[in-house]
């Protein structure tokens, strides 16, 4: 099994060497002081499962690495449109794409039995530009669960959880959903193949889609936001939108608010990849995580005004921040 893990970032390379310490012929793509490190150490894991390390090939241009069986993408998905030069050396006839992001995902309506099968997500598949790239049936749905920082070059902390759930977009078993979860798992990750993926993807887009941008607004961290009555209740408004919009889709994940927003308090003094991004100056990944929210609440007639509000208030900081920054074409999750 080849694998190419392109945007070898936090997730992308504590992914990445897994599955190379599993045997599989892996190859980071990534840039900068990071790739330079990786080429000469490879990836450090430091993890409370237990440090290892991993050397899996590490380079900038994917034409030395050619087509391979899977690529795991560990961009931000507003990377993915652009993402083409990168991706197209990549690809073989087979070539089946692990979409490891946030939010929904460009393939979301691809082969989902209903009145709205096929539609297009402007907000994450801009005039097409997206699935022109990354065609929707090469998708490998995935949800990250694990939490993970890059400490210095080359070096990953994993701070918890090791789950990636994956799925086909029609819900089938596949064989190459089976083959490439039992990689993951001899890497020492967990990677159910589930039918209902979409159930997980609204599941952990419940405290994103919430979560993030209000963090963003307020610069406060989970457990500030979930300990305050004001913004507690905002959250909770927000979460039940969007469980409303999940079952206009077809989609009933099984988990109480209460419960989504203790677990999310738990987490503590942590601040959330929105709020990350904004500190350091980088573009907000609004689209798939509240964007396409919305227009799902359009295409579904859904009212869902709390998320309305907060998502023009958050794009508005986006686009001011964006005025005084430069941000690279391509980020790594």
């Amino acid at each position: 099994m080849r694998v190419a893990v392109l945007g070898a970032g936090a997730i992308g390379a504590y992914v990445g060497a897994a599955l190379c310490r599993a045997g599989v012929d892996v190859h980071l793509i990534a840039r900068g002081a990071h790739l330079a490190a990786l080429q000469r150490n490879g990836v450090r894991i430091l993890s409370p499962r237990g440090d290892f390390s991993a050397h899996p090939h590490a380079t900038d241009d994917p034409a030395a690495v050619g087509p391979v069986d899977y690529v795991f993408l560990g961009l931000k998905a507003h990377s993915y449109a652009s993402a083409g030069p990168l991706l197209t050396p990549l690809l073989g006839p087979h070539t089946a794409l692990i979409a490891a992001q946030n939010g929904i995902p460009w393939w979301y309506f691809h082969k989902l039995s209903g009145p709205y099968e096929n539609q297009r997500i402007e907000a994450v598949d801009p005039d097409g530009q997206t699935s022109s790239v990354m065609e929707p049936e090469r998708a490998i749905g995935c949800v990250v669960y694990p939490a993970t920082v890059i400490e210095s070059p080359g070096v990953i902390r994993h701070l918890e959880g090791t789950r990636f759930s994956i799925g086909e977009p029609d819900g089938t078993i596949s064989r190459r959903c089976t083959e490439f979860s039992a990689a993951m798992i001899a890497g020492g990750l967990k990677c159910p193949v589930e039918p209902q993926l979409r159930d997980d993807i609204w599941i952990k887009l419940m405290g994103n889609v919430s979560l993030n941008p209000i963090s963003a607004l307020t610069r406060a961290t989970m457990i500030e936001i979930c300990e305050h009555p004001g913004t507690r209740q905002v959250v909770a408004q927000m979460m039940e939108e969007t469980l409303d919009i999940a079952s206009r889709v077809g989609s009933h994940p099984e988990i109480s608010i209460d419960k989504r927003i203790d677990g999310a308090q738990r987490v503590g003094h942590h601040k959330t990849s929105m709020l990350q991004d904004l500190e350091a100056g980088k573009e907000l990944e609004l689209d798939a995580i509240i964007a396409a929210v919305v227009e799902m609440a359009d295409i579904t007639s859904a009212p869902a005004p709390t998320l309305r509000t907060v998502y023009a208030a958050t794009d508005l900081l986006a686009r001011s921040a964006a005025r005084r920054t430069v941000t690279p074409t391509l980020t790594a999750a």
